[in-house]
């Protein structure tokens, strides 16, 4: 069984892109406090690689933003790659079958009203 569920905030703002025959990735990383501190007293995070395909790596670039709170439950997944100086490269990530958007939306600003008191009242 291979099975990861996180709950964390974005550490920036996800990035949004389409492969090649046009299918969108949506990646992020998602900070994931531990549960204890550390000597010091401090709060540790770990810090996971989150991938998003398809419908929902399109709903994730839209409303995820830098700080959003999420559930992400998905798989481990190890993937190698060769870089750009030619050097075999590993990393794990956490390929998403679910998202949650724990955070609040956005509340638009009320608008601003003009006080009037009862001396300007018509009546």
């Amino acid at each position: 069984m291979n099975r990861a569920t996180l709950i964390g905030n974005l550490t920036k703002d996800p990035d949004m892109r389409q492969t090649q025959s046009g299918v969108s990735v949506c990646t992020f990383t998602l900070a994931v406090q531990r549960r204890y501190a550390d000597q010091n007293g401090e709060k540790q995070a770990d810090f996971f690689n989150v991938v998003c395909w398809r419908g929902l790596a399109d709903n994730c670039g839209k409303y995820l933003t830098k700080g959003s709170k999420a559930g992400v439950h998905g798989s481990i997944q190890n993937r190698s790659y060769e870089d750009k100086q030619g050097n075999r490269r590993t990393v794990t990530e956490i390929i998403a079958d679910e998202v949650e958007f724990l955070s609040r939306k956005v509340e638009t600003q009320a608008p601003a009203y003009e006080e009037i008191t009862d001396n300007e009242l018509p009546f």
